[in-house]
C-alpha cells in the first residue's frame, strides 16, 4: 500500500504536512505513517530525573501522534499507523523509511518564514539524493483551501 509518512511534532506546519499526506491517501487509497521523534537529552540529569524527563517527552510524543492519527481519521477517513521513535530526527527517518518498502513518500512542510526546518534542510540539501522515496514538501505559508485543492 502506498504509504505517506509525516513526521509529526506540536509546529503548525507539521499539521499542514499531515492534512496533504491524509487527503493524499485517502484519494489514491493509500495509507499515512505518523512519526513522533523522542529527540536525546542534550544534558545527563541524575539518574531518576533523566528517566522522569525522558519518560515525559515520550508521553507528550505519544498523546501528539494519537490527536494526529484521531484528526486524520476525522478528516480523510484514513486510519493511521503510529510510531513513536527515539533518537536524532534524521536518522530515525531514514531508518524508518529504510525499513519500510510501502513508503511512497516523506511529506513535510516548510517554516511559513524564516528558515524552513531542520528536516526539510537535511533531507533537500546534501541528502537529498538518497532517500529511496520522493519528499513531497507543503509550504508553510500556504491557507487551507489551496491545500485541499492541490491535495
Amino acid at each position: 500500500m502506498r504509504t505517506y509518512l509525516v513526521v509529526i511534532d506540536d509546529s503548525p506546519e507539521a499539521t499542514l504536512a499531515l492534512r496533504f499526506a491524509a487527503r493524499r491517501a485517502a484519494r489514491t487509497g493509500g495509507g499515512v505513517m505518523v512519526l513522533a521523534i523522542v529527540e536525546p537529552q542534550d544534558f545527563l540529569a541524575f539518574g531518576g530525573v533523566q528517566a522522569t524527563i525522558e519518560a515525559e517527552a515520550r508521553e507528550q510524543a505519544e498523546a501528539l501522534a494519537e490527536a494526529a492519527a484521531n484528526a486524520i481519521a476525522q478528516e480523510a477517513n484514513v486510519s493511521p499507523k503510529i510510531l513513536v521513535k527515539s533518537g536524532k530526527p534524521a536518522e530515525v527517518v531514514r531508518e524508518v523509511i529504510g525499513a519500510s518498502d510501502d513508503i511512497a513518500a516523506l511529506v513535510l512542510a516548510t517554516a511559513p518564514s524564516g528558515a524552513p526546518g531542520p528536516l526539510v534542510s537535511h533531507f533537500t540539501g546534501n541528502d537529498a539524493g538518497t532517500l529511496p522515496c520522493p519528499v513531497m514538501l507543503v509550504p508553510g505559508g500556504i491557507d487551507i483551501e489551496r491545500l485541499d485543492a492541490v491535495s
